[in-house]
């Protein structure tokens, strides 16, 4: 089976982003290895998507977080290992996850995980990324200093999903939901060659979520080894695409 590598921040990824893809992989018979800064840390996700961002509400699904807890106890997560020391060139996928809480930008704005992201890229193996963990990619340069996703169609978080989510919450909890001044759908577009083809904003939709029974509610892009999705709605159907392109024999045997 496959071996994929999903770098973490120490805190603050998304719950659903990150639980949801390590269940359907490992229920599969996959390797997961989880990659942070140091790898020393057991790394936490947004405690705000476990308790209800606002009035107990905005957060994961109950079956995220049960797949949460399971993660948190799993061998995977605690053996973490440091993301600039990993071989990337040992690993059939990538999985970047995303997150808009504040230790976000401790994985989002690393130098070092960028080169490793556009090491793995160069390799032409599978990728996968989902709402902010596409800012890694849009980030991540290729020899010629342009971002990896310069010439891919994608997706992301739209922004008329991260204005909306920070409209309803800021009289309360202030930039939350905004990760950094620009808007993600911004910068994502500012990497591309020619955004107005090659962006993806995908059906409007601030509700309705997939499961893991019907992908009706969700959305991804595919442009050959590469997957992208919008949102923790799309995690089911984004983490599926994913694992129809590994490799049936991983370069693991």
């Amino acid at each position: 089976m496959a071996r994929i590598w999903m770098p973490l921040p120490d805190t603050d990824y998304d719950t659903t982003e990150t639980a949801v893809p390590w269940r359907l992989l490992t229920q599969a018979g996959h390797e997961v290895v989880f990659a942070t800064e140091t790898g020393a840390a057991h790394p936490s996700c947004d405690p705000r998507l476990i308790d209800g961002v606002l009035f107990g509400q905005l957060g994961a699904d109950p079956e995220a977080k049960v797949f949460y807890e399971e993660m948190q106890r799993s061998r995977e997560l605690g053996e973490t290992v440091p993301w600039g020391e990993l071989d990337v060139a040992g690993f059939d996928g990538m999985i970047l996850p995303g997150g808009h809480a504040p230790g976000m930008r401790q994985y989002l704005g690393s130098e070092a995980l960028q080169q490793k992201v556009a090491e793995f890229w160069r390799l032409e193996r599978t990728v996968g990324a989902i709402c902010h963990g596409v800012l890694l990619l849009a980030r991540a340069k290729d020899a010629d200093g342009l971002s990896v996703l310069a010439n891919n169609r994608t997706t992301c978080l739209p922004k008329y999903m991260e204005r909306s989510a920070h409209w309803l919450t800021a009289w309360k909890l202030g930039g939350y939901y905004r990760t950094y001044p620009a808007f993600v759908e911004d910068e994502v577009c500012g990497s591309l060659a020619d955004p107005a083809r090659q962006f993806v904003r995908g059906p409007t939709n601030l509700i309705r979520r997939g499961t893991y029974d019907d992908d009706r509610g969700a959305f991804v892009v595919e442009d050959g080894r590469y997957v992208s999705a919008r949102w923790p709605g799309d995690a089911y159907l984004f983490t599926r695409r994913f694992m129809t392109r590994l490799p049936q024999d991983g370069i693991s045997g």
